[in-house]
């Protein structure tokens, strides 16, 4: 039996989870969306084809499972307003990136707790979640918070000292592919191919690679090994990107927007306490 769900907030993560559901087998009236604006209320539900109510605590209510899908500064205010409407054994799951479970935990007593990380390739089932639950989880609520996250792809149960780096990593990683994709697009226009040919060049070699990646038992290393031929025009441009510290700039990034998800932790849990 499918669980119930409640998603607080109609943005990007919050419709891309609803619409996964819904694909994934779940009936409309299981699940129920929230949204702060009625402009916002109305093209979700237009759009999605569930209910999509404007306040937070009655899409709540009663429900299984509720995603928490809103903007890491805007975690203390959602909580405030259904502090009464969620309680045990009802699951929250967390979609907010950086904020940690004791920030819910506190706000909603004896409640079970998921935190998890998505990613955007959810919109096409292809997308990568990273999970851990608090000190009210238990097995069957891990259980169902995989359930409900894997509608839209796969999932991973990690540690929650690891959720930042995940954030860095596959959270944010769609966005590092995307202006990949971005530069060689421009340089292929460059080199004088015309654009709707370099678009199409650029998009399958991305497509294609990411699928032989992902089915092939060798490692990266030894695909890109396979393909670099000793004096050839892949091992040319390998040794450019090496030489303009392609492999520093990708760490520098990852370490710079795991810093960032941990300070949107940090500044969500302050703006806790301040309440």
């Amino acid at each position: 039996m499918r669980p119930s769900v409640a998603i607080l907030g109609a943005g990007s993560m919050g419709g891309i989870l609803a619409e996964g559901l819904l694909r994934a087998g779940w009936d409309p009236g299981e699940v129920i969306m929230a949204a702060r604006r009625p402009e916002q209320a109305q093209e979700a539900e237009r759009f999605i084809g569930v209910p999509v109510v404007l306040d937070a605590a009655q899409a709540a209510a009663g429900r299984d499972v509720v995603v928490v899908a809103v903007k890491p500064k805007d975690v203390p205010t959602l909580l405030d307003q259904v502090a009464e409407a969620v309680t045990p054994p009802q699951l929250v799951i967390s979609l907010a990136a950086g904020v940690p479970i004791a920030v819910f935990e506190k706000a909603l007593p004896g409640v079970a707790v998921v935190r998890s990380m998505p990613n955007t390739p959810a919109a096409v089932d292809e997308g990568m979640t990273a999970y851990c639950g608090g000190s009210q989880v238990d097995s069957a609520a891990l259980e169902t918070a995989a359930s409900v996250l894997a509608a839209v792809g796969q999932t991973i149960n990690l540690s929650e000292d690891l959720l930042d780096a995940v954030t860095a990593v596959s959270g944010t990683g769609p966005a590092y592919v995307f202006l990949l994709a971005e530069a060689l697009t421009e340089a292929a226009i460059r080199e004088g191919l015309p654009h709707h040919a370099a678009e199409k060049l650029v998009l399958q070699t991305v497509r294609g690679a990411g699928i032989l990646l992902a089915t092939s038992p060798k490692s990266a290393f030894r695909l890109r090994a396979e393909v670099t031929s000793p004096g050839g025009t892949t091992a040319s441009a390998m040794h450019t990107l090496e030489d303009g510290g392609f492999r520093a700039l990708v760490e520098d990034a990852v370490r710079s927007a795991a810093s960032r998800s941990r300070e949107l932790g940090q500044e969500a849990a302050a703006q806790d306490q301040a309440g």
